[in-house]
């Protein structure tokens, strides 16, 4: 008898072979039984909560393989190293979790637990994460069982924790001592919640911390002027104390908007004293007022990229060194009280890095011309809006800037009365998301060019002109545009048939105080994120669409006053109506309160 294995039997051996040497190989590339069974008892837990638990989890040997998890590892076993768990129960405080399953994951380095609010913690807490030698990331933010923050004491054991997330849990009764031994920290974030006092000095000198958020508490008291009194130098790039009760003396290093300030600008305690590191200040909404510091003050603060001294008090004439501080990128001074004129010249030397310029709200003077700006290639937003005797020149023939604006915004100046009739620059700009050329008595047509490039237009806003024309766009569908204004002009003509699908985004509709006439199309009802409509005192006639009354269920503001409107209106409404506005129409019915 032969010995010989027939092809077919062997074909099939081989086959079996192959399969089985897969998945033997496909087993030691898994995740650990151990960590295995730890996912499947958090899945149980949600189930028994009677909330939704992830689809994939349970689904095959290989939990490497599940949603929200990654493992790390090469050869042998893969362990689990992240694992979101973030935002996974919506229901009430029902679901009593047990921290003792982490144990199972000795090699983890991320770990989120944000806004699940589960009834308990189990008997041991926090503790069990003391074995997770290896964790770097801890998110706890938005979870009320934190509201006794004595549960953190362990936490101050994680020497290797790097980035600790403790937003929205309103803790009392910080624990600074345990947070002292962090030595590895890069980013602490303990905003929103009850804290009070003076500030943990302990977390300001943490000596690889970066990021401190301690915004949305109650601290009180003064402001560390300087860091240099501690034994170890600071490392701290970014201090948010936004929505505190601070007071004193302002410091160098901080984001303090929302405050009650009223001191001037830091600067320099000493002529030696080297430029501060910060790049970002922050000093907006505060009482702060007169004269911003002088170039030889401001030195200290040379480094700086972001500067927001917006809604204060601020008064005096604005510096010409503002404009030139070699790094500066964005410089806000919105809703103060500075007059005279904005100094920029044919011939001055502006920073290179500037990408944002905000003035609006303020005395501003003079004469403005975007030619003086030709060198900012950067540059991707200006405001000036309500300077309304600042004299802005934006069209010049035969100039192409070398910048293009994300962000214009000129309403109330003494703008060029062309700018819309003439559109040299505006034709320029082809990345425009805001223009703001409102409240400027300006002429000419609709432009309606607008519409017929890219469409990246988010906010358009041409109120308060003198505006005439059709409304005609033709081109591409305005998909980015959320906001459309334009009332109070002389804008005539019917509204396009298909409105809706030229505008699906829109949110804010306001063309009242215009001579519009004809019916309202059926397509405006396909635009269903409406918010705001206004097409009062206008000349519309004919039926009125009943789904206006009911497809817009985000509606706020409607009101089509003042027009030759028919139909009758539904017991019901759409939406959440804050103001309604039907008089002077011809509609009939009545709405049930």
């Amino acid at each position: 008898m032969s010995n010989r294995i027939p092809w077919e039997r062997f074909f099939l051996l081989s086959h079996v072979l192959c399969v089985l040497i897969s998945n033997i190989h496909h087993a030691s590339h898994g995740c650990s039984v151990e960590e295995r069974a730890a996912l499947m008892e958090i899945r149980s837990s949600l189930v028994r909560a009677g909330t939704a638990v992830p689809d994939s989890w349970g689904r095959g040997g290989d939990c490497c393989s599940w949603e929200r998890v990654n493992c790390s590892g090469s050869g042998g076993t893969r362990r689990v190293s992240h694992l979101d768990l973030s935002n996974l129960y919506y229901g009430g405080h029902y679901w009593s979790f047990n921290m003792t399953v982490f144990s199972a994951f000795s090699e983890l380095q991320f770990l989120d637990l944000s806004s699940n609010h589960p009834s308990s913690l189990g008997s041991d807490g926090l503790v069990v994460l003391l074995n997770l030698t290896k964790l770097q990331q801890l998110n706890l933010s938005g979870n009320y069982w934190l509201e006794d923050s004595s549960i953190l004491a362990p936490i101050g054991e994680l020497v290797s924790l790097q980035v600790l997330d403790l937003n929205f849990n309103q803790m009392r009764n910080l624990p600074v001592a345990a947070f002292g031994n962090l030595t590895n920290m890069r980013e602490l974030f303990l905003s929103h919640n009850e804290f009070d006092g003076s500030l943990p000095k302990t977390l300001l000198v943490l000596p690889h911390l970066k990021i401190l958020d301690l915004s949305g508490n109650s601290f009180d008291g003064g402001i560390p002027i300087s860091l240099s009194s501690v034994e170890e130098p600071a490392s701290l790039e970014v201090l948010n104390l936004n929505y505190n009760l601070m007071s004193g003396d302002l410091p160098t290093e901080q984001d303090l908007s929302w405050n009650s300030l009223v001191e001037g600008i830091p600067i320099s305690p000493s002529s030696d004293e080297e430029p501060a590191s910060v790049e970002v200040l922050n000093l907006s909404n505060n009482k702060m007022s007169g004269a911003l510091p002088t170039e030889q003050e401001f030195r200290y603060l040379r480094n700086i990229r972001e500067l927001d001294l917006s809604l204060n008090q601020f008064s005096g004439n604005l510096s010409a060194f503002l404009f030139s501080l070699p790094h500066i990128e964005q410089l806000d001074l919105s809703g103060n009280l500075f007059e005279g004129p904005i100094p920029i010249s044919l011939s001055s030397n502006l920073s290179l890095s500037l990408k944002s310029l905000r003035f609006s709200q303020n005395n501003l003077s003079g004469k403005l011309s975007f030619y003086w700006l030709r060198n900012l290639t950067k540059l991707e937003e200006i405001d000036l809006s309500e300077n309304t005797n600042l004299v802005v020149h934006v069209n010049i023939p035969g100039w192409v800037p070398p910048f293009q604006l994300k962000r214009l915004a000129l309403s109330g100046c003494d703008l060029d009365r062309a700018i819309i009739k003439e559109p040299h620059f505006l034709r320029t700009q082809l990345h425009l998301e805001e223009l703001d050329l409102s409240n400027n008595n300006l002429s000419g047509s609709m432009p309606n060019w607008l519409f017929r490039k890219e469409a990246t237009l988010v906010d358009l806003s041409l109120g308060n002109n003198s505006l005439s024309g059709s409304l005609d766009p033709t081109g591409h569908p305005q998909t980015a545009l959320q906001s459309m204004i334009i009332s109070n002009n002389h804008i005539t003509g019917q509204l396009p048939v298909g409105f809706g699908s030229m505008f699906p985004c829109l949110s804010t509709l306001a063309f009242s105080d215009n001579n519009f006439y004809g019916q309202i199309p059926m397509s405006l009802c396909h635009i269903n994120r409406m918010r705001l409509l206004d097409l009062s005192n206008n000349h519309f006639s004919g039926e009125l669409p009943a789904c206006v009354f009911t497809d817009f269920p985000d509606m706020q503001i409607f009101s089509i006053s003042n027009n030759q409107l028919e139909g009758t209106l539904p017991r019901l409404l759409s939406g959440s109506l804050v103001i309604m506005s039907l008089y002077d129409n011809k509609l009939f019915g009545n709405q049930e309160a």
